[in-house]
């Protein structure tokens, strides 16, 4: 299916576009809400600044795409492939990526509050602030999900569900003269997550869950730990 087709199609009214392949796809600044792209191919897309919102993106392959800005709230992208995906700035409140593959992705300065990130892979994501805004992962679920040599560094994780997630080597301590913002862990659900290695110096972890984590090798330094419960379940009272 060609482009202008589809978008034909979509100001019909018609919604279901399951399958297509749409490879380098240029859907720069358009409206597509509630659009179903289930199992399509859009690899080296550019949908920067589009809206999407509530839009079907299972086992959509995304891989290379450019959706910086991208208004993704309520979208459906579960299994979704987004390797090496530049999604900085897009809006992903109350997403649902579940078992997603954002390896290598590009997260800055995205909104994923209360997004649903169930055993996605994170793979070295870049999850760093932008010049305007902080990556945002209040209350997002990212239990079981692969974080490992993610660059958390600033990052707002209030409340982030964590639990059993793999952090193992991530950064979450404040890059030096790019960011005065510390990672925030206040309350988050850390418990049986693999910490080991990872960089949280200067974080804040005030009354958060690292009951039965693996703390082999973290770097805590300056980390703000009060009322957080320790892996062998004592609260930290420093």
């Amino acid at each position: 299916m060609q482009l202008k087709e589809l978008l034909d199609k979509y100001r019909l009214g018609i919604r279901k576009f399951q399958n297509i392949v749409l490879r380098e796809a240029d859907l720069i600044d358009i409206n597509l809400s509630g659009v179903d792209f289930q199992g399509a191919d859009l690899r080296q897309s550019r949908l920067g600044k589009s809206v999407f919102c509530q839009a079907n993106f299972k086992k959509v392959n995304l891989s290379e795409s450019i959706l910086w800005g991208t208004d993704l709230r309520d979208a459906d992208l579960s299994e979704a492939i987004l390797r090496d995906a530049d999604l900085s700035g897009a809006k992903l409140v109350d997403a649902n990526l579940t078992n997603a593959y954002l390896s290598k992705a590009s997260l800055c300065g995205a909104n994923l509050t209360d997004a649903l990130l169930l055993g996605a892979i994170l793979y070295e994501v870049d999850l760093r602030p932008t010049s305007e805004r902080r990556t945002n992962l209040g209350q997002a679920n990212l239990s079981q999900a692969d974080l490992s040599y993610a660059n958390l560094s600033s990052a707002l994780l209030y409340q982030t569900n964590l639990s059993g997630a793999r952090l193992c080597r991530a950064k979450l301590t404040p890059e030096p003269y790019k960011s005065p913002f510390p990672t925030d862990l206040t309350e988050a659900n850390l418990e049986e997550a693999d910490l080991s290695y990872a960089d949280l110096s200067n974080a804040i972890l005030v009354n958060s869950n690292l009951r039965n984590a693996d703390l082999t090798g973290t770097i805590l330094t300056n980390a703000d730990l009060r009322g957080t419960i320790m892996p062998d379940g004592s609260i930290y009272s420093k």
